[in-house]
């Protein structure tokens, strides 16, 4: 009489132990923190914001460092302040000029705006912000909730490095 699967009795069982160990196999892959689907998040902060008092009565610039401790990325979606009509992205490369939708912040990483490179530009100011005040800005993200940002207004010429 033969068998209905037409294996011999000795490799069911061998099958039956490699069938368990790949599902259990792909169940614990699935529970791996390894990829974006791990359940790794963001831990954002902000630090050295700053606006160099404005030169011209409707444009300013700001710069500052948001730094990501955890483990998963996320991405700067959108910057507001209600002393501007709207607070644009850019990104400088070899002296050309991108407005940009949002910016990548990597898992244990960094985004740099500095002088000469990424910066937020505040534009239609309701208000010419002077040295000594602060601006307030709200940065709104992928993944995270939003973050709200006291910006001090230093001197025109300030530079962070030196602290002048």
């Amino acid at each position: 009489m033969r068998r209905p699967d037409r294996r011999p009795a000795r490799l069911r069982p061998a099958l039956v132990t490699a069938a368990a160990a790949l599902a259990g196999a792909l169940a614990l892959a699935g529970c791996s923190g390894s990829g974006s689907g791990s359940g790794a998040k963001a831990d954002l902060s902000v630090s050295g914001p700053y606006m160099p008092q404005p030169v011209a009565a409707d444009m300013a610039a700001g710069f500052l460092t948001i730094t990501n401790k955890g483990g998963g990325a996320d991405e700067l979606t959108g910057v507001t302040s209600a002393d501007a009509g709207q607070v644009t992205m850019h990104s400088t490369m070899g002296g050309a000029m991108e407005e940009k939708s949002s910016f990548a912040i990597p898992a244990h990483g960094q985004l740099v705006f500095k002088s000469g490179g990424n910066h937020l530009m505040f534009e239609k100011l309701r208000r010419r912000p002077k040295q000594g005040q602060t601006v307030t800005v709200k940065l709104t993200f992928a993944k995270s909730g939003p973050l709200t940002v006291e910006m001090p207004v230093k001197s025109a010429t300030y530079n962070p490095s030196t602290g002048h």
